[in-house]
């Protein structure tokens, strides 16, 4: 189905493309959407060997991409998100193409029966200027680069994650608006200070994305449910478009030299439910989360 959505800040109007009915309540907050949980804890459980490209597994191990979704569809996810974190042209050099990747990423998520697949952008992992050497524009095409490759591979919404700088944001919110007629989503991550590593506050970002027009916005990473939750609120006391939250399970610990999450999934489920009453309408998983996290979710909203 075909929506209008209106951006704002000189950005103009946009028609996008909405799956379903039910996607369409989601997005005027009416209904609720349950994503997934994290991918690269499914994938250290499964043998990835540190310093590998893990979004290459699409390409190379397949099956093993689509078992983790499936794990997840199973569980109760409505959408999953693609093993595309980091498939950017910098970061994949010459190791394989964008476009293949997507294409590769967005057919586990199929084959798993996903209802809706997010494309996944992440941080290009540089800084950009003046603290850093890439520039706005270089980013910019990075993003359009993978959105232009999320359409063409037939995802349902581009999901731009786990960020910390304003102009990064800013970058790849307008070429996925700009590249895509997908619906877009997008979330931050902060520190138990309320800013992110750029010293962005909710604030910030609500007044930058609602400005740019995305349909969902929020926080993701970094920290569990209960301390993401003064955040969230303040999220929710302004934003007007449906918030989006995916915390880690907990705070990471270091043990035997491997890295715990401290909370257990019906712990999480019962953090982020009070949070749901109060209006958050997209919820999933970060770090240290798994399929059993995402049950205990479907159970409890």
């Amino acid at each position: 189905m075909q929506s209008d959505a209106n951006g704002q800040n000189g950005r103009g109007k946009r028609e996008i493309r909405i799956k379903d009915d039910y996607l369409a309540r989601v997005l005027m907050g009416e209904e609720r959407l349950l994503f997934d949980g994290a991918m690269g804890t499914m994938l250290q459980r499964a043998g990835l060997v540190v310093g590998e490209q893990p979004e290459m597994l699409c390409i190379e191990n397949p099956g093993a991409i689509t078992e983790i979704h499936r794990a997840y569809v199973d569980a109760g996810s409505q959408a999953v998100t693609t093993n595309t974190f980091g498939a950017n042209s910098e970061k994949l050099g010459d190791e394989e193409t964008v476009r293949a990747v997507f294409a590769a990423a967005v057919r586990c998520a199929r084959d798993a029966g996903a209802r809706y697949v997010a494309a996944d952008m992440g941080p290009t992992g540089e800084l950009m200027e003046p603290l850093g050497d890439m520039t706005y524009e270089e980013a910019y095409e990075l993003y359009a680069e993978q959105a232009r490759a999320a359409v063409e591979a037939g995802a349902d919404l581009i999901i731009v994650e786990t960020m910390t700088s304003l102009d990064e944001l800013k970058a790849a919110v307008c070429a996925a608006r700009d590249h895509s007629d997908l619906p877009v989503f997008a979330t931050m991550t902060f520190a138990a200070n309320g800013h992110t590593f750029m010293g962005a506050t909710p604030s910030d970002e609500v007044e930058l994305l609602q400005g740019l027009g995305v349909e969902a916005l929020g926080i993701n990473c970094s920290l569990g449910p209960v301390e993401l939750e003064p955040l969230v609120r303040e999220l929710l006391a302004t934003a007007s478009v449906p918030v989006v939250m995916q915390a880690n399970a907990g705070l990471p610990k270091v043990v035997d030299g491997e890295t715990v999450y401290e909370i257990a999934p019906d712990e999480y489920a019962a953090a982020v439910a009070p949070l749901v009453e109060a209006g958050v309408g997209i919820v999933g998983g970060c770090c240290g989360t798994d399929p059993s996290f995402i049950e205990a979710l479907a159970a409890r909203i």
